[in-house]
């Protein structure tokens, strides 16, 4: 039997503090213990995405980071992105474009898109399609994903949150 911890993780620029074993998941901790359900639970390999969270500001997969591990880093999930109620223009872009079908992949390919747009305020198409290349989805072809990624790169810039290349 392994002996669970008590430690504290960043989430969402709130510190928290949670109990795990040294082999638990930050994704088991952030949906079970915190109750940010957003990151989801998909293949649990690795392979699709679905659990993508930024760590430091770099898409990481929760379901393969030891929650141990995650402490003293900044941890983003999907629910940290809005602001003040308001949705942060990926998640806006993401409804306009019609890039949510059944929305399972959709936090993941929004926090992917995030660390493009944080890094490349102006990415081409196979930019964009080279960092959403992790994350999986099986229903939209990625076209609308593609534009939802580009019109939000317009709509930062517009509002002034973007660096200049």
């Amino acid at each position: 039997m392994t002996m669970k911890q008590i430690f504290q993780l960043r989430v969402n620029g709130l510190t928290h503090e949670v109990m795990a074993s040294p082999r638990e998941p930050l994704l088991d901790v952030l949906r079970k213990q915190l109750g940010l359900t957003g990151t989801k639970q998909g293949c649990g390999e690795g392979d699709c995405g679905a659990c993508t969270v930024l760590l430091d500001g770099r898409p990481t997969l929760a379901c393969l980071t030891l929650a141990i591990a995650s402490q003293g880093k900044e941890i983003m999930t999907i629910e940290g992105l809005e602001r003040d109620g308001e949705l942060h223009p990926l998640q806006k872009a993401f409804v306009e474009h019609g890039a949510v079908q059944c929305g399972f992949c959709t936090p993941g390919m929004i926090l992917s898109a995030k660390a493009l747009l944080d890094e490349d305020p102006n990415p081409s198409e196979p930019e964009i399609r080279r960092a959403l290349s992790g994350n999986l989805c099986r229903c939209t072809g990625y076209v609308q994903i593609v534009e939802a990624v580009q019109a939000a790169a317009e709509a930062l810039e517009a509002k002034g949150e973007r660096r200049q290349p």
